[in-house]
C-alpha cells in the first residue's frame, strides 16, 4: 500500500510539472521542430586536419601520396636531419608495416653521432616536421608526444624529443630510450618554457644503431574537454557556444566520394589510431580519419547536439572523374554483389551507436571508452546524389533493411543539389515512396533569392517527409549576406512544423587553404574570425523554441526587404522576437504581445547591424558583432529596426 501511495504521489508530480509547462505557452501558437538549427560538418577548406582536429604533426604515418597532390610524397612535410656533423641514411619502407591501412613508414640508420663542442644544435640522426604550417606552442603548456619504434639493431637507443623554434631555439625537450625489436609505442610529455607560432618537433636519435619509426604525433594537453586525440579547444568551443541542436557529418560530398573506392566508409575511421584508414580527400588532400566517427559522436555529446551522421547510398559523387576512377567520369555504384555487406555496414553502424555492450558492435565502442550508447535518432543515406536508376535501386535496398531492422531510427533521403529540377522532384518522390522521415535539402544562392523565397515552405505537404536544409548560403560573406540568411530563417521557424532542421555550410575553412569562398568561420593557426553568418546563426541557434505565432509582429506589406518571427519555448516561457531590415533605411514594426502573460518589461536585446559591404577579416576580426543590452518592452510597441540588421528580443516570463 505505501508503495502504490508512493507511484501515485510521483505520478501526481510529473502531471504538476507538465501542467506548469503547457501553461506557460501561449494560445494559438503552433508547434514547431525543437531541432532546428545546427551544424553541418565536412572536411573541406582543411577542416579537419590542420583544423578541427587537434593534431599538431603533419603526414604523421607518411600516407601522403601524388595521387592526392601532384608534388606530395610518403615524406611530405618532414626533413631529415644530421646536425653536429651526424652520418646517416633514410628510407621509406612497406614491408613490415604497424598495420596494414598504413603500410608506409621510416627506416633510419644512425651511423655515426657528431660529436662537436662548437655547434650550438644538438647533434645526432633523425626528424623535423613542420606541422600545418608551423606549430603554436604556448608557453607553459604541456604537449603530448607519442611515437612507435621498432628496433633493427640490437642495442637499445637513446632520442632526445624538442620543440623547436625556426631559428633552432629549444621550447620544450624530453627523452626517449628504445629497445623492442618489435613495433611499440613510445610516450612523452613536454612543457614549452617559452611560445611560438612556428615551431618544429624535432627527433633525434643520440645512438649509433637502425631503427623504424611511424605513427608520429603530437597534441597539446589542453584540447576541448581535455580529451585524448582530441579536437582544438579554441576553434570547438566556437561552436559549442552556438548551442546546436544538432551536427551532421562527415559532409558533404565527402561522405559518396570520388568514386567507389574513395567512399567514407565509417569502419575505417574507429579504433586505435594507428589501424585507421587514411586517404585522398575528395577535396584534394589527405584525411587521416584521426577525427572520425568515435571523435564526431563524441563531440555532439559534449555539445549536446544530437549526432547526424551520413553515410553514402552505395554511389559515388556524380562529378567523379580522373584516373582515380575505373571506367571514366560519373556517378559510380557499389556491384550488386557487393550490397549485402555494404547494407551490413550500414547496420552496424546503429548498433555501434546504439547498441548494449553486450552486442558485437556495441562492445567495440564500449572498447574505445563509452560504454553508454549514443543515442542515434537520424541518420542521412547519400548526399545530393544524381537520382539515376542504380542509386535508385540501392537507396531503396538500404533504407528497406534499416527500416526493418531499426524502425526507430529516422532516416534522412535527399534531393541532389539544388533547390528544384529533375533530381529534386525525383528525390523527393522516391523518399516519400519509402516513407522516410526526411528529406535533405542543399542550395548555395544570390542573397536576393532567400529575400525573395521566404515563403518557399509556406505550401511544403506536411502530411509527407520532413525537410532538413542540410546545406545552404547566400555567396559571399558580407553583412548583407548574413542578413538575407536572417530574413529566409524566420521564414523557416515560421514552417518550423514541416523544416525539422536547417544547417548552414561550409562552416570551417582554414586561411590559404579554400577550397569554397564562402564559409562561416575562417582560421589559422592562432587566430579565429567569426564572418557576420556565424553571428546570425549564432543568434538564431541560442534563440531556438517550440512554438511559433502569427500576427504578433506587424511589417510593412510587400516589402521583402523585410521578416520577422516570433517563437516561445515553453520549458522557460521565454517569448523570442527576431526582427530582420536588409534595406538602407530604418524601418519600424509593431508588435502585440497581449496574448502572452506575465512577461517581465526588460528583455535582452542583441542587435547586429552595419553597412551591407561590411564584413570581417583577419586584419579586423571584429569588425561586425552583434551588441547586447537591455530593452524595455510592453504589451503592445513599436521597434525601430535599424537598417541592414538582425535583432532577437528575448523576454522571460514572471
Amino acid at each position: 500500500m505505501k508503495l502504490n501511495i508512493r507511484l501515485w504521489f510521483l505520478v501526481a508530480l510529473c502531471l504538476i510539472g507538465t501542467v506548469k509547462n503547457s501553461a506557460q505557452v501561449a494560445k494559438g501558437g503552433k508547434k514547431i521542430s525543437t531541432d532546428l538549427f545546427g551544424l553541418f560538418f565536412e572536411d573541406i577548406n582543411f577542416a579537419a586536419d590542420g583544423g578541427l582536429y587537434a593534431e599538431l604533426v603533419q603526414n604523421r604515418s607518411f600516407e601522403y601520396n601524388p595521387g592526392e597532390k601532384r608534388e606530395w610524397h610518403p615524406f611530405s612535410y618532414w626533413e631529415f636531419i644530421l646536425p653536429g656533423h651526424s652520418l646517416g641514411h633514410i628510407s621509406v619502407e612497406t614491408n613490415s608495416p604497424i598495420h596494414p591501412n598504413n603500410p608506409h613508414y621510416v627506416t633510419i640508420d644512425a651511423e655515426y653521432i657528431g660529436n662537436y663542442p662548437k655547434v650550438k644544435a644538438e647533434s645526432g640522426v633523425g626528424l623535423k616536421n613542420y606541422g600545418f604550417d608551423g606549430m603554436v606552442i604556448r608557453q607553459d603548456e604541456k604537449y603530448n608526444l607519442s611515437m612507435f619504434v621498432k628496433q633493427i639493431t640490437d642495442a637499445p637507443m637513446d632520442f632526445i624529443i624538442s620543440l623547436q623554434t625556426p631559428k633552432g631555439e629549444v621550447l620544450a625537450q624530453t627523452k626517449i630510450t628504445t629497445s623492442a625489436k618489435s613495433w611499440q609505442k613510445y610516450t612523452a610529455g613536454l612543457t614549452a618554457t617559452a611560445g611560438n607560432d612556428s615551431a618544429s618537433l624535432v627527433i633525434l636519435a643520440k645512438s649509433s644503431g637502425k631503427f623504424a619509426i611511424d605513427m608520429i604525433s603530437l597534441f597539446p594537453e589542453k584540447t576541448f574537454k581535455s580529451r585524448p586525440n582530441g579536437l582544438r579547444a579554441d576553434l570547438a568551443q566556437k561552436l559549442a557556444d552556438m548551442h546546436p541542436r544538432f551536427m551532421r557529418f562527415p559532409g558533404g560530398c565527402l561522405v559518396h566520394g570520388d568514386g567507389v573506392g574513395n567512399m567514407y566508409r565509417w569502419k575505417n575511421t574507429i579504433g586505435p589510431v594507428e589501424e585507421r584508414k587514411g586517404q585522398r580527400n575528395i577535396w584534394g588532400y589527405h584525411q587521416s580519419v584521426g577525427l572520425g566517427y568515435f571523435e564526431y559522436f563524441q563531440f555532439c555529446e559534449d555539445i549536446g547536439a544530437k549526432p547526424v551522421p551520413v553515410v553514402p547510398a552505395a554511389v559515388s559523387c556524380q562529378n567523379s572523374g580522373g584516373t582515380h576512377v575505373i571506367g571514366g567520369m560519373g556517378q559510380k555504384a557499389l556491384c550488386m554483389d557487393n550490397m549485402d555487406d555494404y547494407i551490413q555496414e550500414v547496420l552496424d553502424l546503429i548498433e555501434w551507436a546504439n547498441g548494449p555492450v553486450t552486442s558485437t558492435w556495441g562492445a567495440i565502442r564500449a572498447a574505445s571508452g563509452h560504454s553508454e550508447p549514443f543515442n542515434l535518432e537520424y541518420l542521412g543515406i547519400g548526399n545530393e546524389d544524381k537520382m539515376t536508376p542504380e542509386y535508385e535501386e540501392r537507396f531503396r535496398m538500404i533504407v528497406n533493411a534499416v527500416q526493418k531492422k531499426h524502425p526507430e531510427i529516422k532516416i534522412v533521403g535527399n534531393s541532389g543539389p539544388s533547390h528544384g529540377g529533375t533530381d529534386f522532384d525525383k528525390g523527393w518522390q522516391i523518399s516519400n515512396e519509402m516513407q522516410v522521415s526526411v528529406v535533405d535539402e542543399h542550395y548555395y544562392v544570390q542573397p536576393g533569392w532567400l529575400l525573395s523565397n521566404q515563403n518557399r515552405y509556406d505550401q511544403y505537404n506536411r502530411e509527407g517527409a520532413k525537410v532538413y536544409l542540410g546545406e545552404y548560403a547566400s555567396w559571399g560573406n558580407k553583412l548583407k549576406n548574413a542578413i538575407a540568411e536572417a530574413a529566409y530563417m524566420t521564414g523557416l521557424e515560421r514552417n518550423g512544423d514541416v523544416v525539422q532542421m536547417a544547417s548552414y555550410a561550409p562552416l570551417l575553412a582554414k586561411k590559404g587553404f579554400t577550397q569554397w569562398t564562402t564559409d562561416m568561420i575562417f582560421f589559422d593557426n592562432v587566430n579565429i574570425l567569426l564572418t557576420p553568418n556565424y553571428y546570425v546563426q549564432k543568434m538564431f541557434m541560442t534563440n531556438q523554441g517550440d512554438y511559433y505565432f502569427d500576427e504578433v509582429i506587424t511589417k510593412e506589406e510587400n516589402n521583402n526587404l523585410l521578416a520577422a518571427s516570433c517563437i516561445q519555448k515553453s520549458m522557460t516561457g521565454d517569448v523570442i522576437l527576431k526582427l530582420v531590415n536588409a534595406g538602407t533605411d530604418d524601418k519600424v514594426m509593431k508588435v502585440d504581445l497581449s496574448r502572452f502573460k506575465d512577461l517581465h518589461k526588460n528583455a535582452q536585446i542583441e542587435v547586429l547591424s552595419g553597412k551591407a559591404s561590411d564584413e570581417n577579416t583577419f586584419d579586423n576580426l571584429q569588425k561586425v558583432a552583434p551588441t547586447i543590452s537591455i530593452y524595455t518592452v510592453k504589451n503592445k510597441f513599436e521597434y525601430q529596426a535599424p537598417a541592414m540588421s538582425l535583432t532577437v528580443i528575448r523576454i522571460k516570463t514572471k
